[in-house]
C-alpha cells in the first residue's frame, strides 16, 4: 500500500487489534489449518483473517482493511 493510501485510510478509519480467545479445535483441524497457511506462505493469523475477509466479501459486506487488490479471492472455492 502506498504511503498516501495508508495516510488516507488512517484518517478515515482507525486500525484496531482483533482479540480472539478460547478457540478450541481438534488436533486434526489445527494440523490442516497450519499446513494450509504454510502452503499459502502465510502465518496462521494471516490465513484466518483472509478466510474471514473472503467470507465477508462473499456475503456482500463492504469493508476497508489491510488487503491489497488480489489478496481476497473472488472464487469461493479458492485453493487452500
Amino acid at each position: 500500500m502506498t504511503t498516501s493510501a495508508t495516510r488516507q485510510r488512517s484518517q478515515k478509519e482507525p486500525v484496531v487489534n482483533v482479540m480472539l480467545h478460547g478457540g478450541r479445535v481438534t488436533a486434526g483441524f489445527r494440523a490442516e489449518l497450519f499446513a494450509a497457511a504454510n502452503r499459502n506462505g502465510m502465518s496462521v493469523n494471516e490465513f484466518v483473517l483472509t478466510a474471514a475477509a473472503e467470507k465477508l466479501k462473499a456475503s456482500g459486506r463492504q469493508f476497508s482493511g489491510l488487503f491489497h487488490p488480489g489478496d481476497i479471492s473472488d472464487d469461493r472455492r479458492a485453493a487452500v
